[in-house]
């Protein structure tokens, strides 16, 4: 009897669209999308949609643009669209994001909606430097999505390399 493969989890990394800079006596939790970041957004999320690209959660930090990148998403995979807030996703440094997607090791697909350089060191330990300076060559674009699927055996853990099965980017 041949032996059953192994779960693959599909992430899904998203870095915030682009935001304006903080006004006076505003804080950087506080910054919101602007013109073009709403447009960057609408298109990536539609884009994800379009290719059947739908998270089992959503985790995304708590940061106003983070936000505003979600409920992007929400809008073009409905309503239905789970989506969780963490501060540690604002605060943390990427083994944080890793931490939380081990923490989901029963969802067969997860979404972190955050910041860089989080993103982007996290998508090098994923898939590698070479495949990294491949992908994204000026580092990590605003509103972009990476699309990677790794392999989930029993000790698992999200250091474990994946394969990238796209980056959508506005």
């Amino acid at each position: 009897m041949p032996l059953a493969a192994p779960p693959i989890l599909r992430l899904y990394l998203m870095r915030h669209a682009q935001a304006g800079w903080a006004l006076p006596g505003q804080k950087d939790f506080d910054r919101t999308l602007d013109d073009t970041g709403y447009a960057q957004a609408e298109v990536v999320a539609d884009m994800a949609a379009d290719r059947g690209y739908r998270p089992g959660k959503v985790l995304c930090s708590t940061a106003k643009r983070c936000r505003e990148t979600a409920e992007a998403l929400r809008r073009a995979m409905g309503e239905a669209l789970e989506i969780e807030y963490s501060d540690a996703l604002y605060a943390g440094p990427a083994t944080v994001y890793s931490d939380l997607i081990d923490a989901f090791q029963e969802a067969p697909s997860l979404m972190l909606v955050g910041h860089n350089p989080m993103m982007e060191e996290l998508l090098r330990a994923l898939i590698g430097e070479a495949g990294a300076a491949t992908a994204i060559p000026a580092g990590y674009p605003c509103a972009g999505l990476a699309v990677i699927d790794i392999d989930r055996g029993p000790s698992a853990r999200a250091s474990t390399p994946g394969r990238l099965v796209t980056l959508l980017t506005p």
